[in-house]
């Protein structure tokens, strides 16, 4: 019997793909990757079992997902559109690699994966499967079978006993990691509404949420991310106790209109608090620690490292390039920000560092100021020579 590895993530579209699977002959091994899904480990393997699953795989991936996904995109401050901190995008090429190195052990010939034929995630996974293992044959049901909406697939299980948690009353596809939710499908495709309060997953909308500052300090060691107030924790520590701190404070939901890899526009709601408070903090940092010039071409490569993250060109030359200019510029991105979460708003209070270039005794206007003067009017003759 040939064997596939299908990443399975306990959602609607990959529980038929069990069936599907089995229904063309194929013995189904099941790759799950926890980067914080909203199913436990437990749940997973019992559904994948439940619906067909010859074999399951789970790995807590989560502390590599930090460190070598979503830290890299932190320092090079990737945000895509403005209003997606990446979160999906970062995932798939890690759960590639683990359904490669699966799939390797296993000596199965075949990979599969849930993505519509419509989305992102087919580029991702695609792209990274091939990068690392240009052998493998790729299956995409959703490309393949008849199943034209999530309604009828909802009704596919149903009458194939596969146990799933999407119902027609919420029919959002959901995807979760420590990084960020993303929400998408459902009432969310019709632009002149607003979002309904069952697309919420975490973070409390802004009438629900706490009615008071949250104060919160944030340590960074060359553009890492150490303690928060005082207290040293590692990354993924930090991400979930932000996440908490943030939901609570309505922080981190994005509504965004977004220009997908194949080329059509959709909505995609995305919450992670954590995320945004960390950019925030950051950039901040940044903005304090580095010179004028390296801040404006860091702006390029951050829009050009989001695009290629985007796309699902992780693990191509030129993101590794970009990395190592990135890593650079991080050697003095330390110190402390301090900021407040009010009803969706992360507000700095707060900055030091032993590298700020910021003089007070400069930028005064003040008694002290010890700035010269008599250089300014040279100075501007200079700058304004080429346009007189």
């Amino acid at each position: 019997m040939r064997k596939v590895v299908l990443a399975y993530s306990g959602g609607l579209d990959t529980s038929c793909c069990i069936s599907w699977l089995k229904n063309k002959g194929f013995k189904v091994i099941c790759f799950s990757a926890n980067l914080g899904s909203e199913f436990s480990p437990a749940d997973l393997r019992k559904r994948a079992v439940k619906s067909g699953a010859d074999k399951v795989y789970i790995k807590d991936l989560k502390k590599e997902f930090a460190y070598d996904y979503i830290l890299s995109a932190l320092c090079a401050n990737a945000v895509y559109e403005g209003k997606y901190v990446l979160s999906t995008a970062l995932g798939r090429p890690l759960i590639a690699k683990h359904l490669v190195e699966v799939a390797k052990k296993e000596k199965a010939g075949f990979v599969a994966h849930g993505c519509t034929a419509k989305g992102n995630d087919q580029v991702r996974l695609e792209l990274s499967i091939k990068i690392l293992s240009p052998g493998l044959k790729i299956i995409a049901p959703l490309r393949e079978w008849d199943l034209t909406s999530r309604e009828s697939e909802i009704e596919y299980a149903k009458n194939n006993k596969i146990p799933i948690k999407t119902n027609k009353n919420k029919i959002y596809s959901i995807d979760q990691n420590i990084w960020g939710v993303s929400v998408e499908g459902g009432s969310l495709e019709d632009l002149d509404k607003e979002p309904a309060l069952n697309s919420y997953v975490f973070v409390k909308p802004l009438g629900m949420s706490i009615n008071k500052e949250v104060y919160v300090d944030i340590e960074f060691i060359k553009g890492v991310p150490c303690k928060i107030n005082g207290r040293k924790m590692d990354l993924v520590s930090i991400i979930e106790k932000l996440n908490k701190l943030g939901a609570q404070c309505g922080v981190g939901r994005t509504d965004l209109i977004e220009d997908r890899v194949i080329g059509i526009k959709s909505r995609e709601v995305y919450e992670a608090p954590a995320a945004w408070i960390l950019h925030t903090a950051h950039r901040e940092l940044e903005s304090l620690t580095l010179d004028k010039e390296t801040l404006a071409l860091k702006e390029l490569i951050s829009l050009k490292y989001a695009q290629l993250v985007y796309q699902g060109l992780w693990f191509s030359g030129l993101r590794e390039s970009l990395d190592a200019f990135v890593n650079k510029t991080q050697d003095r991105v330390t110190g402390v920000i301090g900021f407040k979460m009010y009803k969706g708003n992360v507000i700095i209070v707060k900055r030091d560092s032993s590298y700020a270039l910021y003089n007070k005794k400069f930028a005064t206007y003040g008694d002290n100021d010890k700035f010269d003067r008599s250089l300014s009017r040279g100075f501007i003759k200079l700058f304004g020579m080429p346009y007189r």
